[in-house]
């Protein structure tokens, strides 16, 4: 609804793992994939997806699953 509110061209999506692993689940990977193809269908660029703990982060662009 922001993306949309601002006029947004693209959009970074962000969530944590208090668990520590860097790794993305199956639901991460496929709640991103639902998420770009909505955003295409607006108009509105899903550029990441990241995946913060407190040893580091992940990029699912990085890692080709986006």
């Amino acid at each position: 609804q922001l993306a949309l509110l601002a006029n947004s061209q693209s959009i970074l999506l962000t969530h944590n793992h208090p668990s520590g692993i860097l790794v993305a689940s199956a639901a991460d990977v496929h709640m991103t994939k639902r998420i770009k193809k909505a955003g295409e269908l607006l108009g509105i660029c899903v550029e990441d997806h990241i995946i913060l703990t407190s040893e580091g982060y992940t990029s699912l662009a990085f890692k080709g699953l986006l």
